[in-house]
């Protein structure tokens, strides 16, 4: 039984350093918002799809042979890292000027370049691409250009 328990506990203890750690960051990030909430899925839907057009369909521009490559996948990783710190830069920029439109800026800038890619892999795979979807995209690049 005290087996039982120390298990519980050390359990516990992860489970609370994982919360305290995800608390930490998600602060830094700017807070957990519909707009981060968002790119979330967008790069969770972009490296999905990434996978599925080299392991299914062969046809990665990433690799030679156009198939899973693991370097490519860890790329791909680290890149989607980098794009949340470059966020928490913009969260840290918005609170040192007073402002608030840095981190937001750079989170819908993020989801266009994410949105793009998941068109992209989506006509690889051969899912013809609504009209809509893809103008929706172009309009929402446009204006980012505008800004910057």
């Amino acid at each position: 039984m005290e087996n039982i328990t120390n298990i519980t506990n050390i359990e516990t203890s992860k489970f609370t350093a994982i919360a305290i750690v995800g608390s930490a960051i998600t602060s830094l990030i700017g807070g957990w918002d519909r707009a981060l909430q968002t790119l979330l899925i967008f790069m969770a839907i972009d490296y999905i799809s990434g996978l599925v057009v080299a392991g299914v369909f062969k046809k990665s521009n990433k690799t030679e042979s156009g198939g899973l490559g693991s370097r490519a996948g860890w790329e791909g990783i680290f890149k989607k890292v980098m794009t949340l710190f470059l966020v928490l830069m913009g969260n840290q920029l918005d609170l040192l000027l007073q402002v608030e439109y840095v981190r937001y800026g750079l989170i819908i800038a993020f989801m266009i370049d994410e949105g793009m890619s998941i068109i992209e892999n989506a006509g690889l795979m051969g899912i013809p691409i609504p009209k809509l979807l893809s103008d929706s995209f172009d309009i929402l690049r446009k204006k980012e250009e505008v800004k910057q």
